[in-house]
C-alpha cells in the first residue's frame, strides 16, 4: 500500500551544473578583428583597385584612338613621354626655371614596360621648357659617371639645338659626381656650376670586353666560325690571336670618337665664354694634357676652365636668374605621371644584371662592342 504524499516535505533540490570556463585574456592578447571592419577594409581595397584598372583601361583605350587616327600629310605627330610640371620652389613669380635631371648611367633604348629612353626624357623635357613661354632658363643638374657615346651626344645635341631655338641659357649643376659622359652634356651648356668636391672630368672612350680562348683551350673547346670576312668577328672573346690590323682599326674608332668629345669641349666651352662676354672661366691652354682620362675634382676644373663657377644649386639657381634677366623665378621640373604598373611593382623589385664598379656605382652591365664615355676607374 503507497504512503500518502507529505504536504511538508521538501522537494529534492538538483546540484548546479558545472561552470563553464572562460578563455583566458591577458594584456597581450591580441583582440580578435570584427568582421564588419575586415570586410569594409576588403571593400576599400576593392574599390581602389577597380578604379586603378580603370584608368589604366581608359589610358590604353586613348592610346589605340590616337594610334588608329589618320594623320594628314604634312601634319607633324609629336610623341614623346607624358610629362607633368610640379612646382619645386615656389617664390610667387610669374617666370620660372626648369630643372631637368640628368641622374645614373646614360644610355639609349628604354628601361622596361611603359618607361620612355633616358634620352627621350631629356629631350622631352627641354622640349616642354622651349615651348612654355614663362620659362626663362634651364638648370641640368648633372649627377652621372656617364654612359653610351650616342646616348650622351644625343643628350648634348640637344642642349645645344634648345639654347639655339629658344634664347634661353642651360645652367649646369654638377652633384657629386659629373664625370666622363656627364661632363660631355655639361660642355654645351651656357654656364658650369660644380662644387669643389664634385667629381669630373674623365674625359675619354673606353670599349671593354673579355677574350676567354685560353680558357676555352684548357677544357678541350674549340669554336668553329665561318664568317664572310676575316674581320668579321675582330671583336669576339673566342679569337686565339688579334691582329695588329684589329687593334688599328679599333684604336681609330676609339681616336675618332675621343676627337668627337674634345671638339664638344671646345666648342661649348668657347661658345658659353664669348655669350658670357668673358665673365665666366675660359680653357686653359694646356687644357688637352687633362683630358686623358683622369678625375678632376670641382676645384681643379675650375682651375683648368673646365667648369665656370664654385658653388651649390642654389648658386645654379642664382646665376639662372642673373643671365636671363629676372630678380625671381618658381623653381619647377617635369616629370611622368606614375603608371598603372608602378603599381604592381610595389610588390616586388624587377631583377636586372649589374656590375659593381670600384665607386660603389650600381651600373648596367658593359656591353661588348659598344663605346662609353664611362667613368670606370677599375678598367685597364
Amino acid at each position: 500500500m503507497d504512503n500518502p504524499p507529505n504536504p511538508d516535505a521538501q522537494p529534492p533540490v538538483m546540484p548546479p551544473p558545472p561552470p563553464v570556463p572562460l578563455p583566458l585574456l591577458s594584456a597581450t592578447s591580441p583582440a580578435r578583428p570584427r568582421g564588419g571592419r575586415s570586410g569594409r577594409g576588403w571593400m576599400i581595397f576593392s574599390l581602389i583597385l577597380l578604379v586603378l584598372l580603370a584608368i589604366s583601361f581608359l589610358g590604353n583605350l586613348k592610346s589605340m584612338v590616337l594610334a588608329m587616327l589618320p594623320i594628314s600629310p604634312g601634319a607633324a605627330y609629336v610623341s614623346g613621354p607624358q610629362l607633368h610640371e610640379v612646382l619645386v620652389e615656389d617664390n610667387r613669380s610669374s617666370a620660372k626655371i626648369a630643372i631637368v635631371d640628368i641622374d645614373g648611367v646614360i644610355y639609349g633604348g628604354y628601361v622596361g614596360a611603359g618607361d620612355g629612353s633616358p634620352v627621350e626624357l631629356a629631350a622631352s623635357q627641354l622640349q616642354r621648357a622651349r615651348e612654355d613661354p614663362r620659362v626663362k632658363a634651364v638648370i641640368l643638374r648633372v649627377n652621372s659617371p656617364g654612359g653610351e657615346v650616342l646616348a650622351a651626344d644625343e643628350i648634348a645635341r640637344a642642349v645645344t639645338e634648345f639654347q639655339d631655338k629658344s634664347g634661353k641659357p642651360v645652367i649646369v649643376s654638377m652633384e657629386g659626381l659629373a664625370a666622363s659622359g656627364g661632363y660631355y652634356v655639361s660642355a654645351p651648356c651656357r654656364w658650369i656650376v660644380a662644387n669643389e668636391l664634385s667629381l669630373t672630368g674623365s674625359i675619354g672612350v673606353i670599349m671593354h670586353g673579355y677574350n676567354y680562348r685560353g680558357l676555352l683551350d684548357k677544357v678541350g673547346v674549340r669554336p668553329q666560325v665561318y664568317k664572310s670576312g676575316r674581320f668579321k668577328d675582330m671583336l669576339s672573346g673566342e679569337k686565339a690571336v688579334v691582329s695588329p690590323e684589329e687593334d688599328a682599326m679599333i684604336q681609330k674608332l676609339i681616336d675618332e670618337t675621343f676627337g668627337r668629345f674634345k671638339a664638344v669641349i671646345a666648342e661649348g666651352r668657347g661658345r658659353a665664354n664669348r655669350a658670357n662676354e668673358g665673365k665666366g672661366r675660359k680653357l686653359a691652354g694646356n687644357w688637352e694634357d687633362f683630358a686623358d682620362g683622369r678625375v678632376l675634382s670641382g676645384r681643379q676644373a675650375y682651375d683648368l676652365g673646365f667648369v665656370d663657377e664654385l658653388g651649390t644649386f642654389k648658386t645654379a639657381v642664382s646665376r639662372a636668374k642673373a643671365i636671363a634677366g629676372v630678380a625671381s623665378a618658381n623653381l619647377v621640373r617635369y616629370q611622368q605621371p606614375p603608371s598603372f604598373s608602378d603599381f604592381f611593382r610595389l610588390f616586388g623589385k624587377a631583377e636586372s644584371t649589374t656590375v659593381k664598379l670600384d665607386v660603389g656605382l650600381s651600373l648596367p652591365k658593359l656591353e661588348v662592342g659598344r663605346l662609353y664615355f664611362l667613368f670606370a676607374p677599375g678598367a685597364r
